[in-house]
């Protein structure tokens, strides 16, 4: 079956650095979209960013451009998400996710991921 998984979260103090990992398998990725969305406590789950698999376009939520960056190893099925000066308000559980449906442009909405990781904690303290 499909699995992501994700590693690299843990404690930084604001301004550091840090970078997650999904670890994909279980199908043919070539046409998706992988997908990055965290969810603080009491918070509904948001988009962060995203790459296509094949053409290697990027999109970002407003709030973590210039700071994030997604990239992806395709030799090594997996997809990171590098995060630079990191605040506080950057906290939350971290998803990984897969969008196999065919776009021309990578997607935002939780609804239009078809794979979920488990997730991984980023805490970033003051």
């Amino acid at each position: 079956q499909v699995q992501l998984v994700e590693s690299g979260g843990g404690v930084v103090q604001a301004g550091g650095s840090l970078r997650l990992s999904c670890a994909a398998s279980g199908r043919t990725f070539s046409s998706d979209t992988m997908g990055w969305f965290r969810q603080a406590p009491g918070k509904e789950r948001e988009f962060v960013a995203a790459i296509m698999w094949s053409s290697g376009r990027t999109r970002y939520a407003d709030s973590v451009k210039g700071r994030f960056t997604i990239s992806r190893d395709i030799g090594k099925n997996t997809v990171y998400l590098q995060m630079n000066g990191l605040k506080p308000e950057d906290t939350a559980v971290y998803y990984c996710a897969a969008d196999a449906h065919f776009t021309i442009i990578p997607r935002t909405g939780l609804n239009d991921y078809d794979y979920w990781g488990q997730g991984t904690q980023v805490t970033v303290s003051s």
